[in-house]
């Protein structure tokens, strides 16, 4: 595996210290979502340009640290009528700048039928899949335009919220640049972390060839609820997930979550050295 951090998890500085410090704790890659990221210059869509995508390229290339994932979060579903015009105009204004920069996907969460991005029963509802399945077809034919995958995040408070969404998702679109960024524990909840073990192994039989990315974080269980933490500090089957990851997925980003600059190293070490255990 290749070991990473989301870049906006870490001190914040400018553009150039910011990733030779991610370099320097030894990270090999990073998500970087520009505007939690970079702040000392303008990456709203409007500033988007090759030559700014060269600049970046040009900084991530010299401390040989890979871009995995181009994060944009935004919520695919919105019933806003201007706003969802505006999402799917990002979606593609991102999708365009991952090509320059050299940036194999795109990442996304999949929204929830309301304006707000939060959780209400109708998310989880065939309606809210089919209008998700729609709205993902359209990204993706402008992705394989451009030569990027769009990569979906399978969240329980979302549409799609389970693996067998998942699956559903990826079958009815259909395309090799529809590919999944998997974390167990954003389908992990109080009401199935005892089945954890089926979850990770059914994810990886289902649509294991396409993982594109791992994001790894821990849980635990808390007043009836999980919550998340850094990995290590929790009750998730690390070995069983790396497992399959080095016997699948050899090479694969794998981005730390939920990490801060403190602990960050520590976490990374933690994985490694599960991973290496593994025969």
């Amino acid at each position: 595996m290749r070991i990473g951090i989301r870049a906006h998890d870490m001190e914040q500085a400018p553009l150039e210290e910011l990733v030779a410090n991610i370099a320097k704790k030894g990270f090999k890659c990073t998500q970087l979502a520009l505007k939690k990221a970079i702040h000392d210059f303008n990456v709203n869509p409007e500033a988007f340009s090759p030559g700014m995508a060269l600049y970046i390229k040009e900084i991530f290339a010299q401390n040989k640290v890979d871009i995995s994932v181009l994060g944009c979060y935004l919520n695919i579903t919105t019933p806003d009528k201007a706003e969802h015009v505006k999402v799917m105009e990002t979606y593609k204004a991102h999708i365009r700048f991952a090509s320059l920069l050299g940036c194999g996907m795109v990442g996304t969460e999949t929204g929830a039928v309301n304006a707000q991005y939060i959780f209400e029963e109708a998310n989880h509802s065939e309606e809210a899949l089919q209008i998700l399945i729609e709205n993902v077809k359209i990204v993706v034919d402008y992705a394989e335009k451009m030569g990027v995958i769009f990569a979906i995040e399978p969240v329980y408070s979302h549409i799609m919220s389970d693996i067998d969404r998942t699956y559903k998702v990826l079958q009815a679109v259909n395309s090799p640049n529809l590919q999944v960024i998997f974390d167990p524990v954003n389908v992990i909840h109080y009401g199935n972390y005892q089945q954890q073990d089926e979850i990770i192994k059914g994810a990886f039989e289902l649509f294991g060839k396409d993982i594109a990315a791992i994001h790894a974080k821990d849980f635990k269980v808390e007043d009836n609820r999980t919550i998340s933490v850094p990995s290590g500090s929790g009750g998730l089957n690390s070995e069983l997930l790396l497992g399959l990851v080095k016997k699948q997925k050899p090479h694969i980003h794998v981005l730390l979550e939920d990490t801060k600059p403190s602990n960050a190293i520590a976490t990374r070490e933690y994985l490694e050295r599960i991973y290496q255990s593994i025969e």
